[in-house]
This record gives C-alpha cells, sequence and structure tokens, in this order.
C-alpha cells in the first residue's frame, strides 16, 4: 500500500492511527497491562477500589499507544528494511511524522491527566516512566540490551500503583519489579530472534544478537532467575498456595517455550512470545486467588 491509497480517504487514516498505536495488536498492552494489574492487586491486598483501577487500566493502554508511536517514529527509516515492520505507517506513508509526532503528544497529555488524580508519589515516578517510554526506542542504536531498559519501562507501573494505592513503596514490592523485568527480557528477546537477521543486517543491537549461540541457554537462565523472584515475592508478601500453584505454572510454561524455541524456527519464536500473555494471566489469576479465595 502507497501513500496515495490514503490520500483523501479519512478511513484508511483512521485505520493507520489504530495501526501506529497498535490497536490491532493488543498482545503489548496485555504485556503491560499485567504487572500493573499484579501491582493493583498486591499493594491493595486484593481488588483495588474502581477508580484507581480504572486509572490505570486506561494509563496502561495510553502509555502503550504512546510507546509504540514514539518506537515508529525512530524507526521510520529503518522499519522498511525489516521484514516484520515494512508496512507500517510511517514505513507506507500513510502517516506523515508530523501527524505521528501530534499523536504522541495528545497520547502522553492524556496520561498526564490520568496521573494527575492520583498523588505527588505517583505523578513524579511517572515522570521517570515517561522517559523510560521515550528513550527506549533509541537504545537499540547504542547498547545490545535494549530489553533491559524495556523491561524498567514495563516494570514500572509496579512501584506506581504501590504509590498510588499506598503513598509509599515497601522494600518487598522490588521483588515483584525484578521477576516482571526478567520476564520481559525473556519474551522480547525471544521477539527479538525473529528479527535477528533482518537487525544485524541494518546495525540494529539486541540481546538475541548478543547472546548469539548461547541465547536458549541464557534465556532459560533468565526464567530461573524470574522463578525465585516469583518466590522471593511470595515470601516477602507471606503468599500462601494460589501464589505458588501460579508460579508453578509459569514454570511450566517457561520449559515449553523452551521447546518452542530450541530450533531458532521465526515463526516458533514467534509463538512463544505470544503465549507470554498468558504468563500474566496466571500470575494474576494466583493473586486473585490468594485474597479472594475464602479460607486462604
Amino acid at each position: 500500500m502507497t501513500s496515495a491509497d490514503y490520500t483523501g480517504s479519512p478511513q484508511p487514516k483512521l485505520r493507520a492511527l489504530i495501526e501506529i498505536m497498535r490497536f490491532d495488536k493488543p498482545i503489548g498492552t496485555f504485556l503491560l497491562m499485567a504487572p500493573t494489574l499484579w501491582g493493583l492487586v498486591l499493594a491493595n491486598r486484593g481488588l483495588p477500589p474502581i477508580d484507581l483501577l480504572a486509572i490505570f487500566f486506561l494509563g496502561a493502554v495510553v502509555m502503550r499507544a504512546a510507546g509504540c508511536t514514539a518506537n515508529d517514529l525512530a524507526d521510520r527509516e529503518l522499519d522498511g528494511f525489516v521484514e516484520r515492520t515494512r508496512q507500517r505507517p510511517l514505513v507506507t506513508g500513510a502517516l506523515s511524522g508530523t501527524e505521528a509526532l501530534v499523536l504522541m503528544v495528545v497520547l502522553l497529555a492524556l496520561a498526564l491527566g490520568l496521573v494527575m488524580l492520583t498523588n505527588p508519589l505517583t505523578i513524579t515516578l511517572s515522570l521517570a516512566g515517561v522517559v523510560l517510554a521515550i528513550i527506549y526506542p533509541f537504545m537499540k542504536r547504542i547498547t545490545h540490551l535494549p530489553q533491559l531498559v524495556l523491561g524498567t519501562a514495563f516494570s514500572w507501573s509496579i512501584p506506581m500503583a504501590f504509590a498510588a494505592s499506598l503513598d509509599a513503596l515497601p522494600v518487598e514490592l522490588w521483588w515483584l519489579f525484578a521477576a516482571n523485568l526478567l520476564w520481559t527480557v525473556v519474551y522480547d528477546t525471544q521477539y527479538a530472534m525473529v528479527d535477528r537477521e533482518d537487525d544485524l543486517s541494518i546495525g540494529i543491537k539486541s540481546t538475541a544478537i548478543l547472546f548469539g549461540g548461547l541465547d536458549v541457554r541464557i534465556i532459560a537462565l533468565l526464567q530461573l532467575a524470574c522463578i525465585l523472584c516469583f518466590i522471593g515475592c511470595g515470601v516477602a508478601f507471606d503468599l500462601g498456595f494460589p501464589w505458588y500453584l501460579a508460579v508453578a505454572a509459569v514454570g511450566a510454561l517457561f520449559c515449553w517455550h523452551l521447546r518452542l524455541i530450541r530450533d531458532r524456527d521465526r515463526a516458533a519464536c514467534f509463538k512463544a512470545f505470544n503465549q507470554a500473555r498468558w504468563i500474566g494471566a496466571i500470575i494474576l489469576a494466583g493473586l486473585l486467588g490468594q485474597f479472594l479465595l475464602p479460607g486462604v
């Protein structure tokens, strides 16, 4: 599709806006929403107040859209050389750079409006979250560890959830933060394995490239460290059987993902990445079972 296909037609323009915000590919929203909900449920020892839930739910949707828009702006000169991204709106001309920039500013303004409904500590933390979201797309040019920056960005909703709920940052929350950071590095490395050959040809850096032939083994070690952090979280917050059952289920799913990616097949690596959404749901179910089931 070329830019001419969009001229004077509002419907394709709307489709382009949906695509740049990835509303047509909600997996990233699920992966950002998961730690957000974990943090809220754990901080409130059960279901959070409905107003707080609404603020964080909408905030996750808006910030993921803003982050995707920022990513496409940063990569608009490179995406055309990568098979998976060559049809993105800024590559095809469906949207101009100015339109994407305006969209990003509007989304960030909406996010700011939502966080202003919380407290000063949460607002302060949100500023760091915005910085992480904006700088992440440029990290793949600077370091082979952009997944570490993404993991920090995607985990930042956890301290924000505690801040909004308790107006404090208990030290125990960092177990959950570390678990989510490690999990993000795992699934985003699997994602980067899909693009490894294209990234090598255009000079983009990633953990998939850094790990090289040891990628599957290092992913296994990161998965183990993630499980240990989930266990540490359970000990720190005095969680019980539902939590540890969920952690065990995540461990089993991790093993399945290692089997999927063992031959480094692109389709299998992408399948493992897509199944990451179930890990988020399993951990959330463990927390809800912990606090909502009678007699637990």
